[in-house]
C-alpha cells in the first residue's frame, strides 16, 4: 500500500538525516607545526674571499615504530597506541627533517645547508641524527627521545669528526595529537641547538 505524499516527504528527510548521522567523520590530517628557533641566529663577518661551507644535512633517522600515516604514541612501556581518525598529512621524517633544517639555518649564519641532494655543491661536512627511541607517552603527556648526533667530513667514505649523545624530554599542553605534534617541533628546535655548536666549531 502506497503511503499518503504528505507523510512519504517526511520520512525521506528522516532516512536522509540518518544516513548522514551514521557517516564516520572526516580523518584530521596532522602536519607539523613550524620549529622556531630559541633565539636569533648571531650575525657573522664573513671575508669577501671566503667562501661559505657547505653542510649536507641527511634525513632524520626516527624508529620504524613512527614511520606510518597514522598518529603513533605510546600507551605501556611495551604497547603503541594511534589517535582515532588522525592522519600525518606528509610523512613525519620527511616533515621533522624539513622543520630541522629550517630550525638549524638559523643558527648557522655563513653557512649553506642541503638537504638530500647538493647539486653542484661540494659538502664540507654531513650531519645525521638518529633518534631512538622516539615516544610521546601519552599518560605522562610528555614527548622522550634520545638522539645520537654524528658530524662527518665530505670524503668518501665518510670520516667522523665528532659525534653526541643527547636526551630530551618535553611536555606537552594538551592531551591531545596536536599537542604531541607541537611538542615534536619542539623537538627538532632543541635538537637543532645541540647539533649547530658542533658544526661551528668545524668552522676554522
Amino acid at each position: 500500500m502506497n503511503l499518503p505524499h504528505r507523510l512519504a516527504a517526511p520520512l525521506w528527510a528522516a532516512t536522509v538525516l540518518a544516513a548522514c548521522a551514521s557517516s564516520p567523520p572526516a580523518p584530521v590530517l596532522l602536519t607539523l607545526p613550524p620549529a622556531l628557533a630559541a633565539a636569533p641566529a648571531l650575525a657573522i663577518n664573513l671575508a669577501a674571499s671566503a667562501p661559505a661551507p657547505v653542510l649536507a644535512v641527511r634525513r632524520l633517522n626516527l624508529p620504524e615504530y613512527l614511520v606510518a600515516r597514522r598518529v603513533r604514541f605510546r600507551a605501556e612501556a611495551s604497547t603503541l597506541a594511534e589517535w582515532p581518525n588522525t592522519y600525518w598529512a606528509e610523512r613525519i621524517e620527511i616533515g621533522m627533517s624539513r622543520e630541522f633544517v629550517s630550525a638549524l639555518r638559523q643558527q648557522l649564519p655563513g653557512w649553506v645547508l642541503c638537504d638530500g641532494q647538493c647539486g653542484d655543491q661540494t659538502p664540507a661536512f654531513s650531519l645525521q641524527i638518529d633518534f631512538a627511541p622516539l615516544d610521546f607517552v601519552r599518560a605522562a603527556q610528555k614527548l622522550q627521545a634520545h638522539a645520537h648526533i654524528t658530524l662527518s667530513d665530505g670524503s668518501a667514505p665518510p670520516k667522523v669528526l665528532q659525534s653526541a649523545e643527547s636526551n630530551f624530554e618535553i611536555a606537552a599542553a594538551a592531551d591531545t595529537a596536536q599537542a604531541q605534534a607541537q611538542a615534536m617541533a619542539e623537538l627538532v628546535r632543541q635538537a637543532a641547538a645541540v647539533a649547530a655548536p658542533m658544526v661551528r666549531s668545524m668552522r676554522p
